[in-house]
């Protein structure tokens, strides 16, 4: 049994800052929470705590391709001719660079302020589409990656059978992705095996898109999640809109929202284009909307209606899925700043009036990360002690007290604000580095000095 103590003047808690909190840690768990207390002999201290945020949608491997994708093509650029790429980069992806780059990605989210992470897994197979001996191989990296990082693991296989809707045959480019559905319940056993060495690792089940799962291949692969998390991107771009109301005859939300039993297990990923019946139908089923504006601003795909949403009672998370750049306040930043862009205003995510944009933002995307990963929101006894400590010299937060701390981070700081972060009270970075960076990133350069030779 391990046993550690820690002090904050100032901490958030479920029930908002509190001052001069005492948090009892033992075995990785919350036992205890006591504001207004002081400190004891042999505390850690620290002047201000911050919950954990979950990162809950990533595809590790893309890390490796940041600033790859930026040259112009011969015609209009988009979402699908960035992943004409993405294809072709990971045909190049072994099992030893998948785990590589993911402790690389994962060191960052770490550092960042992210303390969980929901791991969108599609690349299953070897380079020629055959299975590896262990069906969960890929995961099994992954795994290795968070044991190395000591980041929390949210393994979400992925289902993907087809290329477009309407059960397309699945292009070359898509055969290290491709399952039956007998394979499919293999994996996901696998999978369950690759996590045993992790102390809080939670196995979910992401049927890819609409695109890529027939409704029948949906229906059959949702009881598959066991309770567990269920993960689906759904409409990103306005032509997966255009292909669903052509094929299914319904709005892909609108489709799942009323084909599939969907509650709070759910996030709906992206979500970017929604009518407002849709807005109002998904904030009423309990699902988490899956934000990741860094990626959608990068891939050009539109602005999620996060204002309408939260009015309706909707709760979201944030994500840094293609991983171009990892950093929680820059999600959160730019998911405000998106907001200010279409409706020509400031302060429009605060939650009402004299409120803090940045509190609210965080708030939100705490409840939602802990949703959609399955883990317990907050710093609160039974949770996992996954938190964050932010420097209090900082420029861009001296002086500052409560929620001007988390604007100020987040408008003003970003990851340079934070000095240390702890999992399952274990400090893993310290000084705003990770404890292990050194060998990590030397390993990760070693394997795309070989991936880009």
């Amino acid at each position: 049994m391990t046993e550690a103590h820690f002090f904050f003047d100032q901490a958030l808690t479920p029930a908002g800052w509190a001052s001069q909190v005492r948090m009892s840690v033992r075995d990785g768990l919350i036992v205890t929470l006591e504001p207004g207390s002081r400190p004891a002999p042999g505390d850690r201290t620290a002047a201000i705590g911050l919950p954990g945020l979950g990162n809950l949608h990533s595809h590790a491997f893309q890390r490796a391709m940041a600033g790859l994708t930026e040259i112009s093509g011969s015609g209009a650029d988009s979402f699908w001719t960035w992943r004409e790429v993405m294809y072709r980069f990971l045909g190049r992806l072994d099992p030893e660079a998948v785990q590589a780059i993911a402790a690389m990605a994962q060191v960052e989210m770490l550092e960042s302020g992210f303390t969980r992470v929901g791991e969108f897994h599609y690349l299953h197979h070897d380079v020629d589409g055959a299975p590896y001996e262990d069906p969960a191989e890929m995961g099994r990296r992954l795994a290795a990656a968070a044991q190395e990082s000591g980041i929390g693991l949210t393994l979400l296989p992925v289902f993907y059978a087809h290329s477009g809707f309407g059960g397309a045959a699945p292009s070359s480019d898509q055969k290290r992705f491709l399952h039956t559905i007998d394979g499919y319940a293999r994996l996901l056993e696998a999978s369950r095996a690759a996590l045993e060495d992790l102390p809080d690792g939670v196995l979910g089940i992401a049927p890819h898109s609409l695109r890529a799962v027939t409704p029948q291949e949906l229906a059959a692969i949702t009881p598959l999640a066991d309770g567990g998390p269920i993960h689906i991107h759904v409409a990103e771009q306005l032509k997966e809109v255009e292909d669903s109301l052509a094929v299914l005859g319904r709005r892909p939300v609108r489709w799942l929202l009323d084909h599939a039993q969907i509650d709070e297990r759910w996030c709906f990923v992206h979500a970017t284009h929604l009518d407002d019946d849709e807005v109002q139908a998904l904030a009423r089923s309990g699902a988490t909307a899956g934000l990741c504006p860094v990626t959608e601003a990068n891939l050009g795909d539109g602005v999620f209606p996060a204002d309408l949403f939260l009015a309706a009672g909707g709760v979201f998370g944030v994500g840094s899925d293609s991983n171009v750049s990892i950093d929680v306040a820059e999600e959160l930043r730019l998911l405000e700043y998106g907001q200010r862009l279409t409706r020509h205003g400031r302060a429009v995510l605060a939650g009402g009036p004299k409120r803090s944009t940045g509190a609210n933002l965080y708030k939100v995307a705490l409840c939602g990360g802990a949703r959609a990963l399955d883990g317990a929101e907050g710093l609160v006894p039974g949770a996992s002690a996954d938190f964050l400590t932010l420097d209090p010299e900082h420029p861009s937060l001296v002086g500052r007290r409560g929620d001007a701390l988390l604007d100020s981070w987040i408008f003003g700081g970003a990851r340079a604000a934070i000095d240390g972060v702890w999992r399952r009270g274990r400090q893993v970075v310290a000084g705003g580095r990770h404890l292990g960076r050194a060998t990590i990133a030397a390993s990760y350069a070693a394997t795309l000095r070989r991936l880009l030779d």
